[in-house]
């Protein structure tokens, strides 16, 4: 599963996407929006991507994890407006041990955040609002 929506993401089915008998370890983080950046308080972030690219750089990513690891990986992440407290990404990843699993996810998470062309905005309680550094 490797997807960008503009809906709430469900961990339980990102998760479900790697499940597998035969791997003993299972790994999924959750991104969510924090109350605070720059030291401002926010009230949502505002995501954009190049979807094409995105979705096809979230692939090659899994890819490599997956072949890296002896793993299964997925990776979801939320486009439009994320009010504090909900997910904006969630991977996941499974492998024969645990080891690999948090190796796994951690490769994709950290290159996701990297590489993938996503954007996001900090709209601030004050009424502000900026795009932050990142892809």
């Amino acid at each position: 599963m490797i997807a960008l929506r503009e809906t709430p993401i469900d961990p339980a089915e990102v998760a479900a996407a790697v499940g597998g008998a035969e791997h003993g370890g299972a790994v999924v983080f959750v991104g969510t929006t924090r109350e605070e950046a720059s030291e401002r308080p926010i009230g949502a972030l505002f995501y954009e991507a190049y979807d094409a690219l995105a979705l096809a750089e979230m692939q090659a990513i899994c890819g490599e994890a997956a072949r890296r690891h002896d793993a299964r990986t997925a990776a979801v992440h939320r486009l439009g407006r994320v009010p504090v407290g909900e997910a904006t990404v969630v991977v996941a990843a499974s492998a024969p041990g645990r080891a690999g699993a948090f190796a796994a996810t951690r490769y994709v998470i950290d290159e996701l955040k990297r590489r993938v062309p996503i954007w996001k905005r900090a709209e601030y309680v004050d009424g502000g609002a900026e795009w932050l550094p990142g892809a």
